[in-house]
């Protein structure tokens, strides 16, 4: 039987805690839009009032939104990750009310990742 990488293991550990974070509320997915002070100013208000409208003009039940503090990447908002289950979380940045859209679009609904705005997949870890 071969052994387990630390690499396995990490991929283990994201795939379970973004699924088990996302079936414990009942969503298939959630977007977080990073709304630091930074990413206010960068212009993340109208980033997530245009996602907010992007859900309600689709009547879409099944993705929640999320905001948080600062990601530490200021020079890169606005900022916003997706984490769909049993997929490996995707941060986008230098959004606007058009890319956001495009995200959500091909990536939260068709399941699509849009690369040309994305930065990184996967989840930072504190290992």
């Amino acid at each position: 039987m071969p052994r387990l990488t630390v690499d396995d293991l990490k991929k283990i550990k994201e795939d379970y805690k973004a699924s088990l974070t996302l079936r414990e509320g009942g969503y298939r997915a959630k977007i977080t839009v990073h709304m630091g002070t930074c990413g206010i100013a960068a212009g993340a208000r109208k980033v997530m009032e245009a996602l907010l409208d992007e859900i309600n003009k689709g009547n879409v039940k099944d993705v929640i939104v999320t905001t948080s503090g600062c990601a530490g990447l200021c020079s890169k908002e606005p900022m916003a990750t997706v984490e769909i289950i049993n997929e490996a979380p995707v941060k986008y940045v230098y959004l606007n009310e058009d890319k956001i859209k495009k995200i959500f679009k091909e990536h939260v609904m068709e399941g699509n990742a849009v690369q040309d705005y994305a930065l990184v997949v996967g989840s930072e870890t504190a290992y």
